[in-house]
Formats: structure tokens, sequence, C-alpha cells
């Protein structure tokens, strides 16, 4: 697997040393105070993300019992987290419980048919209704023990721990994580980053720069590139001072389209703001910020470069969501490349990092005079919504991870797959969004200006399958996990099935295996594809 290499400033990593200690600390004293508890089910999920909740709930209708364990607080993943207006590409590719999903969400709006741009609140009480509903119980702010991990006898899953020292017994596992925890410490092999062109064959594999035209792997002009010469110094010109924050100096000879690396698609927190007076919380500068990180932004403004940073999705009540756009926006293209692999409080840190990196792009865009006056006004009209997030100040509590570890499987879903060009014999759900990956790092080109590196687009000609043999590990590793988020497919295809109607139909599919290999008494491997196709398709699948 590759080893992203984590290049945090001393200051970050003394925070990080900190936070373990402390936490490993309280960990510990939790452990000697308190009796282990045992939770035992049919199915026991890891992840309460969109995927997880349909695993979950399509278990307990096939009467499996079932349990979900979040590492957080927060349930929904992104679906309840900020990601409001839903990537869907097809929407005739959406069917089964993630087409219910988005059937109930427009019967909470009063309306006959599917919505996919909703408020978050909704989107949270809609799983909310639907969980009690089926019966499920969802169990919050139980992280993985990554110490203790998981209890493994022969190729099985019997149980894992906690850091509570809870520990779940279950008969199937199906880690529906962003990160992938349980699979990693089950020992399924995985990825983390970009492999080379090579690999795979694929157009959009490793490195792809933004400062070379034409640009055959991004399809929409120069929509999240640079348009101007931006200087990378701390001190304009002089290289003694520095580069500014987030911006790195590669090696030329690692800057070659196609080749692989350990870099990872930029994450952000997708804003849920509204510009009614009435429901406006007005951003403000937060604590710790420094101008020093946002002066690439003022750069690019300086520049010329007088563009909106923000991509609007208009939501119902006078809400929107805002995601990152253009050269410089609310992604933070580099900082994302620890996080797969990081313990629980380095991503704590990683997450505050990118928390106030956001909250700070809003204060800026707002109020700072080296801002256009016609951005300023724009963004000034709008603020965090006092209805919504209301335990964190209207901000989103979900981090965008758009990227974690990517399983190693019998079958890889490739770019080719998603193109359309190599056939899947075994769908379990159908993929349609362009592949589309966000910056993986902003560097210094050999002209020395900045520039955006990884972002691709490219639209599937139609909607492709995702193979019953990527969402389940090779049966040598492990016979009793499902893995429906961090899918066995290479980085280019992974930018396209990583949407949230595609977890959920992914979802779907582990939970009615799990129960089907339990009923079988056989290893998840063993259940014969036409048997799940069958079942998938009398509960409305897509395939």
């Amino acid at each position: 697997m590759n080893r992203p290499a984590a290049a945090w400033s001393r200051r970050a990593l003394g925070l990080v040393a900190l936070a373990v200690l402390a936490v490993v600390a309280c960990a510990g004293a939790s452990r000697a105070a308190e009796p282990v508890a045992v939770r035992e089910a049919d199915v026991v999920v890891y992840g309460a993300t969109a995927a997880g909740l349909t695993a979950a709930i399509q278990a307990r209708q096939m009467d499996a019992s079932v349990v979900v364990v979040e590492a957080s607080t927060h349930v929904g993943g992104m679906t309840t987290g900020g990601l409001s207006s839903s990537d869907v590409g097809n929407s005739g590719a959406i069917g089964g419980l993630s087409s219910e999903f988005y059937a109930r969400v427009g019967k909470a709006y009063g309306k006959g048919e599917r919505i996919f741009h909703f408020e978050p609140k909704v989107a949270a009480a809609v799983f909310s209704d639907w969980l009690e509903e089926a019966g499920v119980e969802v169990v919050t702010g139980e992280p993985l023990d990554l110490e203790q991990g998981v209890e493994l006898k022969d190729g099985r899953i019997e149980s894992f721990v906690t850091e509570s020292g809870r520990r779940f017994r279950g008969r199937v596992f199906i880690d529906a994580s962003f990160e992938g925890d349980l699979m990693a410490k089950a020992g399924v092999k995985y990825v983390v980053g970009r492999e080379p062109e090579s690999e795979y064959g694929e157009s959009l594999a490793g490195v792809r720069r933004g400062d070379r035209k034409p640009r055959p792997h991004y399809t929409q002009g120069d929509k999240d590139h640079f348009t101007t010469a931006v200087d990378p110094f701390i001190v304009p010109g002089d290289p003694a001072s520095g580069l500014l924050p987030w911006v790195r100096r590669p090696d030329p000879a690692t800057l070659v389209n196609g080749t692989g690396d350990a870099g990872v698609q930029a994450y952000n927190y997708r804003l849920c703001v509204t510009d009614d007076p009435a429901n406006l919380v007005p951003f403000e500068k937060p604590a710790g910020y420094r101008e020093l990180d946002h002066e690439l932004l003022l750069r690019v403004f300086e520049s010329g470069d007088h563009r909106l940073p923000i991509l609007i999705h208009k939501l119902p009540q006078r809400k929107f969501d805002w995601n990152s756009m253009h050269a410089v926006g609310t992604d933070l293209p580099g900082a994302s490349w620890p996080y797969p692999e990081a313990n629980h409080a380095q991503r704590r840190l990683i997450a505050a990092q990118h928390a106030l990196y956001a909250k700070g792009v809003m204060w800026t865009l707002a109020n700072h005079p080296r801002v256009p006056e016609s951005i300023r006004r724009v963004v000034s009209k709008h603020g965090w919504c006092r209805d919504e997030f209301t335990a964190t100040g209207g901000f989103p509590p979900q981090l965008y991870v758009r990227e974690g570890r990517r399983m190693l499987a019998d079958a890889v879903v490739t770019q080719g797959v998603c193109l359309g060009k190599e056939p899947c014999p075994d769908p379990v759900a159908l993929g349609s969004f362009g592949l589309d990956s966000h910056a993986v790092q902003y560097f210094v080109n050999e002209q020395g200006h900045v520039r955006r590196e990884g972002v691709f687009w490219i639209v599937p000609p139609r909607p492709y399958g995702v193979s019953w043999r990527a969402i389940r590990p090779k049966r040598a590793e492990c016979v009793n996990l499902l893995v429906p988020s961090c899918v066995s497919a290479s980085h280019a295809a992974y930018g396209s099935l990583r949407m949230e109607p595609v977890y959920m139909a992914l979802g779907q599919a582990a939970g009615t295996a799990a129960v089907q290999a339990i009923r079988a008494g056989t290893a998840v491997q063993d259940v014969p594809y036409e048997t799940l196709r069958e079942r998938l398709l009398a509960d409305g699948a897509r395939l």
C-alpha cells in the first residue's frame, strides 16, 4: 500500500503529539475504570454514513439484528453533513433504498417526487425517522480502538473494540466508514493515493497538471484552474522567504502526467448558508485566523482573477450549498494526504485545520479590503443558517472526506469500466456521475507561478455497473466483511462512484449480501451473484 507523506509543520506535529497523549491517557483511564460491555448482532455496521445506514435498514428489512457503530457523534455522513445538493448524474440510475431516501425527502417537502436538493436538517430528520421505523440501533461516539482493534479467527472478524472499551460482536461486518479503519485492521489489502497511468491504462491516473494545455483530462475549460500568474513566495519574488501556506515545490521529475504518488484529492466542508436576514448568522473572523493562510486567495484577486470561488447550489427556504470552485476556494489541497492512515486524534486535528480554513475563507471573502468589492457584496449578504447544525453554530460537523483508503479486491472498478470500455458482469449498483477529482496539490511550476494539479472531469457516456466483487475482500483476507464505501476502485474511477446516491446503493447491496451469507452459513464470497441480483431487483435496485 502507498504511505502518504505527512508534510505537516512542526507546530502541527506538536499539537498532534499533545492530542495523542491526551487521548491515550483518557482512553487508558476509561478502560481501567469501566467494565467491557459486549453488544452482539447478526450484522455490525461500522460507520453511520449514508452507505452504513442503508446497509443497516436493508438488513433489518430482511429480519436480521443490526447495530451501527459510529466514531463521531454525527449520523448520516455527507448526506446530512452539508452535501445537500446531491451529485446525481443520471437520476434514472438511482433505485432501491437510495431512491426511497430521496422520495422520503420529497414527501417531507409535501412533494410526490424525489427531491435531490434539500436542507441538511430535513435529510437528518428523514434518516432519523427511517432508522426508528426500521428498528436500527445507532451507537455514536465509539471510534475503533486502533491498538486493540479487531479480533480475528480463521479469516473471520469475531468482534472489534472501540476506544471506550466496548466490544461489538457479529456474524458479518460492514465497514461503511469513509476511512476504512475496520477493513485495514482486519488485514484487508488496500491502497492510498494515485496509481500510475501504467497500472490500469488510465488516462486520468496519477499526476494531472493543470498548467499544460490542451487538458484532455478536463472538459470544463478553466473552471477549476489558475488563469493568472500568482507569486508563490511569502515575500513576492524572494524564494528565500519561503513558500506560502499550502503551496509545494516538489521535484519536477515527480510532476509528470501519469506518475503515481501518495496524493489524495482535496477535502473541504460543504457549507449550508442563507441570505434570509431572519435566519442568518454573520460570518465572523474565527479564533486562530491568520491572513497569511489566505494570502494565496488574496493574490489571486490582485492578479486580476475576480471570479467568485464558490460553486452555488440552491436549496429550499433561501438556503444554499456552497462548494469550492476556481483557483483557490474552500478546498485545502495537500492537507488531506495524511488523513486516510492517521489516527483519530490526528484526524480531528486535520478536520479542525480544514474548519478554521473554511471559516477564514468565508470571513475573508465577506470582509477583507483586498477582496474585490463585487465579491464582498455577494458573500457578505450570506451567513450561517441559524436553524442548521445548531450544536456547532451553523457550521457542518462532517469533513468531506472525498477519498480515503480503497480496497484491493478481486475486481477493481477502473476508468475503463466507468467509460463503458470494460465490462462489469456482476453489477450491484450503478454509477453515472462524472469522473471528478478536486485538486491534489498547489505547486510551483517551471515559470515560478502557483498552479493546481490533480483536477480531472470526464462524464461517462451512460451509467456503468459497480461489481459485486468490488465491495467484498479477497477470500484469503476476510470472509465476513463487506466494504461499500472504501470500494475496490482506482483513483480515477473512485472520482465518479464516490457519490452519496451510489454509496447508498452499495450499502443496500452490502446489507443484502450480509444477510444472505448469514442465512446460508457461508462466506460472503460464496453468496451467488444471481441470488444477490434477484433480491436487489426485487427491492427496486437499478442494475
